[in-house]
């Protein structure tokens, strides 16, 4: 049974790639909208219930500034979905120093202390979905590229299940692999991705508005829960 169509849910890294197709896809069934992006502004999407902010995870102040502006329009949200990331060593062999600070920056510290700010926000029976990745996975790594990509989504995965345990009977907590999408996040995304951005979200939104279990790891293109 899906939900009420009246709901708010606040989708980071909303401007471009699977965050772009999925505002696209809340708005499309009812949803109001808060997207967010480095620079607070999305040229080609105006809706009634879209509103964009400026966010840059790397930066503690933008962060910050989200719990005031919350706190003083007493915004509540019914979902959370924390799309937003990076992966600049993404099919590369070794770390680099600056792009592994970089990735965890974005994919972790800032993901983290904005979730921490932003669950106050979120109503007691709504979700919080972390978008990670099956790179993250520690039974199911077979190859040594983009380690700081695959670590950061390691350390999402934990901070999901943290979320879970913490959270419980208050908000559902779900992470979810998105499969193999055609973003520009890696080149040898776009050459060999197996689904669109809008075939993912399209699964995403399918799932996000389900009756999931909390805690729950999920593979949008396989489309079944798996242990990480």
């Amino acid at each position: 049974m899906k939900e009420i169509m009246t709901k708010t849910v606040l989708i980071t890294g909303a401007s471009k790639g699977i965050g772009f197709a999925l505002t696209r896809q809340f708005l499309t069934n009812g949803y109001k909208v808060i997207g967010t992006n480095r620079t607070g502004e999305i040229e080609n999407l105006a809706h009634p219930n879209f509103e964009i902010l400026k966010l840059d995870l790397s930066d503690e102040t933008t962060i910050n500034e989200f719990e005031k502006l919350f706190e003083q329009k007493n915004i509540k949200l019914d979902i959370l979905i924390n799309n937003a990331g990076i992966g600049p060593d993404l099919d590369t062999l070794k770390p680099e120093k600056e792009s592994f600070k970089q990735t965890f920056d974005v994919n972790v510290i800032g993901t983290v202390f904005f979730t921490e700010l932003l669950c106050r926000s979120v109503n007691v029976g709504g979700k919080i979905i972390n978008i990670s990745s099956k790179m993250g996975s520690i039974e199911l790594c077979e190859r040594t590229d983009s380690v700081a990509y695959r670590m950061s989504k390691t350390a999402l995965n934990m901070y999901s299940k943290i979320l879970t345990n913490r959270l419980l009977d208050k908000q559902t907590i779900a992470t979810i692999h998105p499969g193999w999408v055609r973003t520009t996040i890696a080149k040898d995304n776009i050459v060999n991705g197996r689904l669109s951005t809008d075939e993912s979200a399209f699964k995403i939104f399918n799932f996000v508005t389900s009756n999931f279990e909390t805690g729950i790891f999920w593979d949008i293109e396989a489309e079944t829960k798996t242990e990480w």
